[in-house]
């Protein structure tokens, strides 16, 4: 991980830019007021990253398909969420804004169903678990009417299971189990079952309809109450983060000979060579007055370099003259 970008006009470097280049007039002198040498800027880093986007929401809602999550979605805000009586009807996040009574909000994502294995990919994969990582809260809806032959008990540790494998944290995200639909209940029992649920697994427990609002306003209240005292919380830590500076790295260089053939390699001279047009006889100039300052040229003297040998520079291969 690099970074995350969750807050607002929030700014990152994550690649080093090569050094610009200095123009001609940098290297004016007193006999040579117009010089035509210049110098190449340095070539920047280049790296393949994956950008991952993650919904910023406050509160999640969990369930199977078809348990009532998009209505409800329709219901407490202004979101247009497609739904139908078959599953899977939402095939990507949704999110809406509810309006409180004191005239705050906030922003609530309709996660699309996560069934059974998703973790691994089944259903519509992992690729919505992500989106639930940045909400404080958690809805999780099962439904109590029975219309779907489910058992909600079971829905509700299989979710469960699935957010485990995925995070550990997130598996620990505060939850209010929701049984919904009980406008269309038949009997109470799968209502009783999820209220032993929740007593079993110490999580609060609210009833309500989705379509005849029986309850909501009530759970949005409470809702509203719970996110002012959950703090916001950096969601990825991100460690050992490398800061870029634009100072001067050490003059490191090493020369090494091999069947006659001189290799100069290191940091400095990467960055010499970046900065040389090899076309440009000034340029060469240039190259051979910083290969004396920078010391090298008296260690190759030094190791036996003659008139005629081959010198390799960062990949550049010479010629070496006097």
């Amino acid at each position: 991980m690099i970074v995350d970008l969750s807050e607002p006009n929030q700014k990152e470097l994550i690649l080093k830019g090569g050094r610009g280049g200095r123009g001609n007039s940098h290297f004016a002198t007193a006999t040579r007021q117009a010089p035509r040498f210049s110098e190449d800027g340095e070539k920047g880093e280049e790296k393949e990253i994956i950008l991952e986007l993650k919904l910023l929401a406050d509160v999640g809602l969990l369930g199977f398909p078809n348990v009532g999550k998009s209505t409800f979605l329709a219901t407490v805000t202004e979101a247009k969420p497609k739904i139908a009586n078959y599953h899977f009807t939402t095939l990507e996040p949704n999110l809406g804004v509810v309006k409180t009574k004191n005239g705050d909000g906030f922003v609530i994502a309709d996660i699309p169903g996560i069934i059974e294995g998703a973790s691994e990919g089944v259903g519509l994969g992992i690729q919505f678990l992500r989106h639930v990582e940045r909400t404080r809260l958690l809805l999780h809806f099962l439904d109590v009417s029975g219309q779907e032959g489910r058992n909600p008990v079971e829905d509700f540790y299989a979710i469960n299971a699935e957010l485990k494998k995925y995070s550990e944290k997130l598996s620990k995200r505060k939850q209010i189990i929701i049984a919904n639909k009980i406008d269309v209940m038949q009997d109470e029992t799968l209502l009783k079952e999820v209220e032993k649920l929740a007593k079993k697994e110490g999580l609060e427990f609210y009833k309500i309809s989705g379509v005849t609002k029986q309850g909501v306003q009530e759970l949005i209240d409470h809702v509203a109450e719970i996110l002012d005292t959950l703090p916001k919380e950096d969601l990825i830590d991100v460690e050992d983060r490398i800061v870029y500076t634009l100072e001067d790295e050490k003059q490191q260089w090493e020369i090494k000979k091999q069947d006659d053939i001189f290799i100069v390699t290191g940091k400095a001279v990467e960055r010499l060579m970046g900065r040389i047009n090899i076309e440009d006889n000034e340029s060469m100039y240039y190259l051979q007055k910083s290969l004396k300052n920078m010391g090298i040229e008296a260690k190759l003297k030094e190791m036996g370099v003659c008139e005629g040998d081959t010198v390799i520079i960062a990949d550049w291969e010479l010629e070496w003259y006097e």
